[in-house]
């Protein structure tokens, strides 16, 4: 008697892959935008901040979601205030996809966004841009837009981080789909 084996194919498509980038974020001026930190990348924290002061100058509110532990009960109530702040946004910035884990639960957070139907931007560095795409293909959502910044970046100095903020921004708009003002769009 002949056993049967069945061979799944690791690099199929998921049949249910979402593969749209979502909503453009739009005009920013009004919106209410979120950026997702986490606790160890130092940069993209002064990145946020950057990126922030230019959002509220343009008419925007600007909140900051930072993940903490994500196992155990510790967790679970991480989960629940995610969804809790996914609420209250138009528009999420979610960072930063700079290590293995890192890269994991930054494009699992922006794939909640996502799907929650918030515009959803998340930012890599250039070394785990390719794991982004392919962690958020797998995740279901192989239109998420990514946003890349150089790598190294973390081992760079506030003086150093600055100028990669200001050269990035008006790509992280783009890649947002997103202008700061109605006049801006309509240039």
């Amino acid at each position: 008697m002949m056993a049967r084996i069945k061979v799944l194919d690791p690099t199929a498509n998921r049949s249910d892959d979402n593969a749209s980038p979502g909503p453009d974020a739009g005009v920013l001026a009004g919106k209410r935008i979120g950026f997702r930190l986490d606790q160890i990348w130092r940069c993209w924290d002064l990145i946020s901040e950057n990126w922030a002061e230019k959002f509220r100058d343009a008419g925007a509110e600007v909140s900051f979601w930072r993940s903490t532990n994500r196992s155990g009960e510790e967790g679970e109530e991480q989960a629940r205030s995610l969804d809790a702040w996914l609420k209250t946004i138009d528009v999420a910035v979610v960072g930063l996809a700079n290590c293995g884990s890192c890269t994991g639960w930054t494009i699992r957070d922006a794939i909640a966004a996502a799907n929650a139907g918030v515009a959803t931007t998340a930012i890599a560095t250039k070394n785990f841009e390719e794991f982004a795409h392919e962690l958020a293909a797998r995740g279901g959502r192989s239109g998420l837009r990514v946003h890349v910044l150089p790598y190294p970046l973390n081992e760079l100095s506030r003086e150093e981080v600055e100028p990669v903020a200001e050269a990035y921004f008006a790509g992280a708009l783009e890649v947002m789909g997103a202008s700061l003002s109605a006049q801006e769009k309509a240039a």
